[in-house]
Protein backbone atom coordinates (compact mmCIF):
# COMPACT_ATOMS: atom_id res chain seq x y z
CA UNK A 1 0.00 0.00 0.00
CA UNK A 2 1.32 3.33 -1.24
CA UNK A 3 1.53 5.80 1.46
CA UNK A 4 1.67 10.33 0.80
CA UNK A 5 3.79 10.48 4.29
CA UNK A 6 7.17 12.03 3.83
CA UNK A 7 8.97 11.19 6.80
CA UNK A 8 11.82 13.26 5.87
CA UNK A 9 9.34 15.92 7.05
CA UNK A 10 8.23 15.34 10.00
CA UNK A 11 9.43 16.87 13.14
CA UNK A 12 8.33 16.87 16.54
CA UNK A 13 6.03 20.05 17.60
CA UNK A 14 8.35 22.79 18.91
CA UNK A 15 7.73 24.44 22.28
CA UNK A 16 5.94 27.09 19.94
CA UNK A 17 3.53 24.48 18.79
CA UNK A 18 2.55 23.17 22.20
CA UNK A 19 2.00 26.91 23.13
CA UNK A 20 -0.47 27.89 19.76
CA UNK A 21 -2.52 24.37 21.24
CA UNK A 22 -2.13 25.52 24.65
CA UNK A 23 -3.49 29.49 23.25
CA UNK A 24 -6.23 27.90 20.69
CA UNK A 25 -7.70 25.32 24.04
CA UNK A 26 -7.88 28.47 26.11
CA UNK A 27 -9.35 31.18 23.34
CA UNK A 28 -12.32 28.15 22.91
CA UNK A 29 -13.34 27.44 26.42
CA UNK A 30 -16.44 28.78 27.57
CA UNK A 31 -16.51 32.51 28.24
CA UNK A 32 -17.23 32.26 31.55
CA UNK A 33 -14.20 30.22 32.33
CA UNK A 34 -12.32 32.30 30.21
CA UNK A 35 -13.12 35.44 32.25
CA UNK A 36 -12.34 33.21 35.89
CA UNK A 37 -9.28 32.32 34.71
CA UNK A 38 -8.17 35.81 34.41
CA UNK A 39 -4.61 37.19 32.75
CA UNK A 40 -3.56 33.73 33.62
CA UNK A 41 0.00 33.28 31.80
CA UNK A 42 0.52 30.31 29.68
CA UNK A 43 4.10 29.43 29.41
CA UNK A 44 6.07 26.48 28.11
CA UNK A 45 9.12 24.56 28.33
CA UNK A 46 10.77 21.23 27.99
CA UNK A 47 10.47 19.75 31.15
CA UNK A 48 9.73 20.77 34.57
CA UNK A 49 12.63 22.40 36.93
CA UNK A 50 14.60 20.35 39.09
CA UNK A 51 13.32 22.25 42.16
CA UNK A 52 9.49 22.15 40.78
CA UNK A 53 9.92 18.33 40.36
CA UNK A 54 11.25 17.73 44.04
CA UNK A 55 8.53 20.08 45.62
CA UNK A 56 6.21 17.37 43.76
CA UNK A 57 7.53 14.62 44.50
CA UNK A 58 8.09 13.74 40.95
CA UNK A 59 10.04 10.30 40.33
CA UNK A 60 11.37 11.59 36.65
CA UNK A 61 10.66 14.26 34.68
CA UNK A 62 8.47 13.22 32.50
CA UNK A 63 5.46 12.38 35.28
CA UNK A 64 4.30 16.65 35.29
CA UNK A 65 2.56 17.31 32.20
CA UNK A 66 1.67 21.02 33.41
CA UNK A 67 1.59 22.85 36.53
CA UNK A 68 -0.16 25.26 38.10
CA UNK A 69 2.02 28.12 39.78
CA UNK A 70 0.44 30.68 41.56
CA UNK A 71 -2.16 32.25 43.90
CA UNK A 72 -5.81 30.28 42.99
CA UNK A 73 -8.89 31.82 43.49
CA UNK A 74 -9.72 30.00 46.38
CA UNK A 75 -6.80 31.78 47.86
CA UNK A 76 -6.25 35.00 46.73
CA UNK A 77 -6.31 38.22 48.92
CA UNK A 78 -9.22 40.20 48.78
CA UNK A 79 -7.39 43.17 47.74
CA UNK A 80 -4.84 43.69 45.08
CA UNK A 81 -1.13 43.92 45.64
CA UNK A 82 2.19 44.49 44.02
CA UNK A 83 5.26 42.14 43.99
CA UNK A 84 3.71 38.89 43.12
CA UNK A 85 4.60 37.12 40.50
CA UNK A 86 1.21 36.50 37.79
CA UNK A 87 -0.34 33.39 38.04
CA UNK A 88 1.05 31.03 35.08
CA UNK A 89 0.33 27.76 33.54
CA UNK A 90 3.16 25.98 32.68
CA UNK A 91 2.97 23.09 29.86
CA UNK A 92 5.89 20.91 29.46
CA UNK A 93 6.62 20.11 25.95
CA UNK A 94 8.48 16.60 26.32
CA UNK A 95 6.38 15.14 28.95
CA UNK A 96 3.25 16.24 26.73
CA UNK A 97 4.58 14.40 23.62
CA UNK A 98 5.91 11.33 25.35
CA UNK A 99 2.22 10.72 27.00
CA UNK A 100 1.20 11.60 23.43
CA UNK A 101 3.13 8.95 21.89
CA UNK A 102 1.80 6.35 24.40
CA UNK A 103 -2.14 6.77 24.28
CA UNK A 104 -4.81 7.20 21.47
CA UNK A 105 -5.58 10.50 21.66
CA UNK A 106 -4.56 13.85 19.72
CA UNK A 107 -2.19 16.47 20.67
CA UNK A 108 -4.75 18.91 20.84
CA UNK A 109 -7.19 16.73 23.19
CA UNK A 110 -3.59 16.34 25.14
CA UNK A 111 -2.90 20.08 25.18
CA UNK A 112 -6.63 21.13 26.14
CA UNK A 113 -6.66 18.61 28.86
CA UNK A 114 -3.62 19.42 30.74
CA UNK A 115 -4.95 23.13 30.09
CA UNK A 116 -8.12 22.32 31.97
CA UNK A 117 -6.45 20.80 35.05
CA UNK A 118 -4.16 23.51 35.59
CA UNK A 119 -7.05 26.55 34.98
CA UNK A 120 -8.62 23.64 37.65
CA UNK A 121 -6.21 24.45 40.01
CA UNK A 122 -6.11 28.14 39.49
CA UNK A 123 -9.84 27.56 40.93
CA UNK A 124 -8.86 26.03 43.83
CA UNK A 125 -10.51 21.95 43.32
CA UNK A 126 -7.77 19.19 44.10
CA UNK A 127 -6.43 16.47 41.97
CA UNK A 128 -9.06 14.37 43.45
CA UNK A 129 -12.01 16.98 43.24
CA UNK A 130 -11.10 17.15 38.90
CA UNK A 131 -11.05 13.16 39.17
CA UNK A 132 -14.73 13.26 40.73
CA UNK A 133 -15.97 16.23 38.02
CA UNK A 134 -14.38 14.25 34.92
CA UNK A 135 -15.88 10.82 35.99
CA UNK A 136 -19.21 12.28 36.22
CA UNK A 137 -18.80 13.65 33.37
CA UNK A 138 -18.20 10.40 31.74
Amino acid sequence: MATSLKIGALKAPSLDDIEALGRVALDTLPEEFRKLAGDVELRVDDFPTPEVLDDLGAETEFDLLGLFHGVGMAHAPAVEYTGVMPNRIWLYRRPILDYWAEHDETLEAIVSHVLIHEIGHHFGLSDDDMEEIEDAAG
